[in-house]
């Protein structure tokens, strides 16, 4: 199974190194375990007199002529005839080849669209041959076609679908009985699984649309329930070869914290925070994630355990995304935490003299939080004792910054937060090696932002709303899809926007304008005037960030919502609601768009519910689009398992994972083979796949 793909019969070195770099696709196990992309029912026969223009058909004769015609473009036509009418097969390229393989006298199969043109034909028609005692079943024509993902090098080379097609059936034919079945009889059974080695014949020439959903049902949880193990794997290991003893924590710290605070925690802080900190009492590092919607409260709740962590003699670090949500940080963390503590800053704008008192202050211990961007990965700076890291906005991060961060402290406890609420596949999915606590409930202070769709032919009645508002003193966000005005794209542009609104629609106002390709300079100095309420309107594309905090911004006006998905838009209506004061969200679409763009905006319009809106998001695009992850397929690097679909799948999966793990004594040796590449048998689509697509290390 681990043969070279270039020893399939058909391939060779040439083609297999293509195969190589444009499908990932090296050996004949990766070949097997390419996943079509779609079907084609051609398994229903008409006969010739019955087929009519513009009808997809599937039709059987025999061939009764070949001819070369056409005067300015020559094609080659070949005539069938099923004793009820003739059809015409028509072949613009590939003449000299076609003229060899379609013989007068055979039978063949031919699949496509009617056109009628001097007769009944189809252009370039998919086709196969039937032997005279019909034995051979067609892979081409007259059942359900697989077709192929594949690339304009791949085609040329005749890894077009039938080209697919034809190395895998090579592949079936030569290796099928060489695939080892993981599970027995029994197993199989209680799950309602097909073989494996049925399940690869059927994903690639299945009889039915039944037999291709029962085959991606168990490619789907071999999928899933090896990535599970990996990910239990993980976790024992951590928790057999990296306990200690920790310092006690102090309960009252928390008491003081809490009493302190000029609001009142809600229920889902106060579960969050006792939840992060009976982590931090357990003899293994803690490794959680705290997802929670926008607005929910995470900040406070990391500030309660940073507090816990300096507690007890250990140093914290908070790692933001950019200089911005840094500072923001600082000051929040500065306001709501006792004096004793001593906080820092650092970012890499700092001057030099300031820059080396709080890497000192770091480095003796008397700094207990230091809060920064990627600045806090320097070799420079270096902690005395770290033992607690929040990272904010984790997706911003690689997994080597993360590690560069980790590796500055003695297997410190990790809290990773993000204000992307994660669908419950997913969750299960991706992040079966961390413990989640999600903090759905808001502040009792908060309104709820009322959410408006407009059609664009109300947008002067919009711009009248927001003269209103920024006439009492408050501030707004325009946020446009696109930067620069594109004549293939009708979108409007930022650029545009901006100046239209500049000088013809608010001449009055101050308003300036924000995007991704500024200077990272400009657009902090843009930022900071805004939060300091020097700019009414800041018109911006989606490079707003997220978590910034401008209580008095009240309005935000999205250009164009059909084009983001819902966990965008509403990571974008978060910019506004940070106060008291009653927001809005205005979603302004063309007075033309699809039924399914309106379905999308009708769910923002409906919900508030950050975790309700990811599960749309999901069930609409597909975990492959899903923000803040960047996947191939059906996403999270699958072929075969679809998150959004899958909820019960992974539920056996995550059973079977757990049952295998109990009997696993050694996880560190087994987690070492694993990433060498010591596959178990019958689970080998996932581990090299990942490897190949970087998301190994993203688990790890």
């Amino acid at each position: 199974m681990r043969t070279d793909i270039q020893y399939i019969k058909g391939i060779g070195p040439r083609k297999a190194d293509a195969l190589k770099s444009e499908a990932g696709i090296e050996t004949v196990e990766d070949l097997l375990y390419y996943a079509p992309r779609r079907y084609l029912d051609r398994s229903s026969f008409k006969s010739i007199v019955d087929c009519f223009a513009g009808e997809t058909v599937t039709v059987t004769g025999t061939i009764r002529g070949l001819s070369v015609a056409g005067k300015r473009g020559r094609f080659l036509e070949v005539v069938i005839d099923d004793g009820t009418d003739r059809l015409s097969g028509i072949f613009f390229a590939g003449i000299q080849y076609f003229q060899k393989i379609f013989l007068e006298g055979s039978t063949v199969i031919f699949s496509g669209k009617i056109d009628v043109y001097r007769g009944k034909r189809i252009v370039h028609p998919e086709y196969d041959f039937i032997d005279e005692d019909s034995r051979v079943k067609s892979i081409h024509a007259g059942r359900l076609i697989p077709l192929y993902r594949s690339t304009e090098k791949l085609k040329t080379l005749g890894f077009d679908s039938r080209g697919f097609r034809r190395a895998i059936r090579s592949a079936i034919d030569e290796y099928l009985d060489e695939i080892p079945e993981p599970f027995d009889s029994d197993m199989l059974g209680r799950l309602g699984l097909l073989p494996l080695r049925d399940a690869l014949m059927a994903i690639h020439f299945p009889d039915s649309i039944e037999d291709v959903g029962k085959a991606r049902q168990r490619l789907a949880f071999n999928e899933l329930l090896f990535l599970q193990v990996y990910l239990r794997i993980s976790r024992m290991r951590l928790q057999q070869e990296l306990s200690k003893k920790k310092p006690a924590i102090d309960p009252g710290i928390l008491d003081s914290f809490s009493g302190s605070l000029p609001f009142e925690l809600t229920e889902d802080q106060l579960g969050a925070i006792a939840q992060i900190v009976g982590d931090m009492e357990r003899p293994f590092p803690m490794n959680r994630l705290l997802q929670g919607d926008v607005g929910s409260g995470k900040t406070v709740v990391s500030m309660a355990a940073a507090l816990v962590a300096a507690g007890r003699g250990e140093q914290t670090a908070v790692m933001a995304p950019t200089e911005i949500l840094a500072a923001q940080h600082y000051r929040n963390f500065q306001a709501l935490i006792p004096g004793a503590r001593v906080i820092e800053l650092l970012t890499g704008n700092m001057q030099k003299n300031r820059k080396a008192e709080v890497l000192e202050r770091v480095k003796t211990g008397e700094c207990s939080i230091l809060i920064g961007t990627h600045a806090l990965l320097e070799s420079d700076v270096v902690f005395d004792r770290l033992g607690f890291i929040i990272i904010d906005e984790q997706h911003r991060f690689g997994v080597r910054q993360r590690a560069l961060l980790h590796e500055k402290g003695e297997h410190p406890d990790l809290l990773v937060m993000t204000a992307t609420p994660i669908p419950r596949s997913l969750a299960l999915t991706l992040y079966g090696d961390l413990d989640i606590t999600s903090i759905r409930a808001k502040p009792r202070n908060r309104l709820p932002v009322r959410t408006l769709a407009l059609p664009e032919s109300r947008l002067s009645g919009v711009y009248r709303s927001v003269e209103k508002y920024i006439s009492e003193g408050r501030q707004a966000y325009f946020v446009y899809p696109i930067i620069e005005e594109s004549s293939s794209i009708e979108l409007k542009s930022a650029i545009n926007a901006f100046e239209i609104l500049k000088n013809d629609v608010f001449p009055d106002r101050r308003i300036d304008l924000l995007h991704g390709r500024l200077p990272s300079k400009d657009k902090d100095d843009i930022m900071r005037r805004f939060i300091a309420g020097e700019i009414d309107i800041l018109v911006s594309t989606t490079v707003i960030e997220v978590g910034i905090d401008v209580p008095n911004a009240t309005i935000i006006v999205i250009q164009h919502p059909e084009r983001f998905g819902l966990s965008q838009l509403h990571q974008l209506r978060g910019r506004v609601g940070r106060g008291e004061k009653q927001s809005f969200c205005v979603l302004v679409y063309p007075d033309e768009i699809s039924a399914e763009a309106k379905r999308r905006i009708d769910v923002l319009v409906e919900s508030d519910d950050g975790f309700r809106i990811a599960e749309e998001d999901l069930r609409m695009r597909g975990s492959g689009e899903f923000v803040g992850f960047q996947q191939h397929g059906h996403g999270a690097g699958f072929e075969f398992a679809d998150l959004a679909s899958d909820i019960d799948i992974i539920g056996l999966a995550r059973e079977e994972a757990a049952s295998i793990a109990q009997h696993i004594p050694d996880a560190g040796k087994v987690l070492k083979s694993l990433i060498e590449g010591a596959v178990p048998a019958g689970m080998p689509g996932l581990l090299n796949s990942l490897r190949k697509r970087k998301i190994l290390s993203l688990l790890s």
